[in-house]
């Protein structure tokens, strides 16, 4: 009983010690609790009275109308905060890999060829000891294919391959005619391609410049450097003048009195050569994630060299001790090496470049 007793006391002192701190406790007036209602409860006052009031803020929220501020306006609505149209936002930014195709129209090919041995002893024999010209050139479609991918919203970087070809060796030459001066010669063949491969980087300037044509065109620029093969065919180069190498008159019988329709067949040959370029251009955006590049680029493709083995071919002529000359019955036949036609070759290209972007 005395157990009972004390435990009973117990309670009735902790029970007693809760009721009184609840009673004592800080009553915060300005705190407000929100019920499962949606109404906002006060606490009780010091007077005991509870007081209930309907949160009109939640159901009557400020709405924001009219036309939207265009992208990176710093005007703000009157709720503070500040919209942007994502449709135009960076629309024309480069991101992830990328495949590309350009066509474009060479509308300059300079550059020309020369002869490396206009100083040799009897160069005239050799179709081809010219004087310095340029190359022939027809409609010049270069085609490049690319893929690369961007590095930022600024850079991007693309390993290209690029095709060149509708030039040729000039179809006339000036060849030495052997004691100082120069004759035409007529050229056949000597088609010249250029494969090139490079490494190109591309560089965003429109936080320079801005976006152009009301943010419809990106303007940018880039370099490229890589090897480049470039190949020459095969030429005949002919020759019709008549070289007189002595008066038939005082010829003896079987003497060497001319030489005519001389025949040089150059081997072509290709070459390796360091290649480089500069662009600069435009960029715009189709649907479906493609961009296009309108460009203008100056590409050096190095030199353009022949394999330096000629075969010349030519009719002789003989005195026939009489004071009058005849053909022989036979062509007389010459090996040259290390003979070189030779020139650097370069464009300016006016080019349209798809990319498709993934």
């Amino acid at each position: 009983m005395k157990k009972v007793g004390f435990l009973a006391a117990m309670t009735g002192i902790l029970f007693g010690a809760d009721v009184a701190g609840a009673a004592t406790y800080p009553v915060y007036t300005g705190y407000q609790g929100t019920n499962a209602a949606g109404r906002v409860v006060m606490l009780p006052t010091t007077s005991g009275t509870v007081v209930t009031t309907t949160n009109t803020t939640a159901t009557t929220p400020t709405r924001v109308t009219g036309t939207l501020p265009r992208v990176g306006s710093n005007t703000t609505t009157t709720a503070g905060r500040q919209y942007y149209q994502p449709s135009d936002f960076d629309r024309l930014a480069d991101s992830g890999l990328y495949v590309g195709l350009s066509v474009g129209y060479s509308a300059s090919v300079s550059g020309s060829i020369l002869s490396d041995y206009m100083n040799e002893e009897y160069g005239q024999f050799v179709p081809g000891a010219f004087q310095e010209t340029d190359f022939d050139t027809d409609t010049v479609i270069p085609l490049q294919l690319s893929v690369g991918a961007s590095i930022n919203n600024d850079f991007r970087v693309d390993f290209g391959y690029l095709r060149y070809s509708g030039m040729a060796y000039p179809s006339m030459v000036k060849s030495a005619d052997g004691v100082g001066g120069y004759v035409d010669a007529t050229v056949d063949g000597g088609a010249i391609t250029a494969n090139a491969t490079m490494l190109n980087l591309y560089y965003n300037i429109d936080s320079y410049t801005g976006y152009l044509a009301g943010g419809m065109l990106r303007p940018y620029v880039g370099v490229g450097v890589g090897i480049s093969l470039n190949t020459i065919a095969d030429y005949v180069v002919y020759d019709n003048t008549f070289y007189s190498e002595m008066e038939p008159s005082v010829a003896g019988p079987g003497d060497l009195t001319g030489i005519s329709d001389v025949y040089a067949y150059h081997n072509g040959g290709t070459s390796e050569e360091l290649a480089f370029m500069f662009e600069g251009g435009l960029t715009t955006e189709l649907d479906g994630g493609i961009k296009i590049d309108f460009f203008v680029r100056y590409t050096n493709l190095g030199k353009v060299r022949t394999s330096g083995s000629i075969i010349v071919s030519q009719t002789e002529w003989l005195g026939d001790g009489a004071g009058g000359e005849y053909p022989a019955a036979y062509d007389s036949v010459y090996h040259y090496t290390n003979w070189y036609e030779s020139g650097r070759l370069s464009t300016i290209d006016l080019g349209l470049r798809l990319r498709l972007q993934f």
